[in-house]
């Protein structure tokens, strides 16, 4: 394992970051009425939410749990991640609503939001865990 791996993943301050970067991008997103079209995939929209909401839980759970050593409770990160999509989703979804030619309010994002970001904090844990153990061999 780089050493500046090591370094970069225990920085609070960057995930922190990611997630700023990621919030912002999401409400640019939300607040446009049509988006780019990209190739037709069956449910490509859900596929996209949960993409997209994998990375902030990701990010938002390195920042927000990393170094308080819990990295080896998968529950606590997965809820974490959770709660976090789901409520970030939940706000997406109801600015939309305010977005000429945008719907909002559509069930099925939200829990392409809400489980994408369960599965961002579960794998930033997985990430976390492997990370420690390759630093200490």
């Amino acid at each position: 394992m780089s050493p500046l791996l090591v370094r970069l993943i225990v920085q609070r301050w960057l995930w922190w970051l990611g997630v700023g970067v990621w919030g912002v991008v999401l409400f640019t997103l939300s607040s446009q009425s049509t988006l780019p079209p990209g190739p037709e995939i069956p449910f490509q929209d859900k596929i996209i939410h949960f993409l997209y909401f994998s990375g902030g839980g990701f990010c938002f759970v390195l920042a927000y749990l990393q170094g308080r050593g819990a990295p080896l409770k998968l529950g606590l990160w997965a809820l974490a991640g959770a709660i976090f999509g789901g409520l970030i989703g939940a706000l997406d979804e109801f600015h939309q609503t305010f977005t000429p030619g945008r719907s909002g309010n559509d069930v099925g994002d939200w829990l392409a939001d809400f489980t994408g970001a369960a599965t961002g904090a579960l794998v930033a844990c997985w990430f976390v865990r492997w990370t420690l153990r390759s630093s200490a061999k």
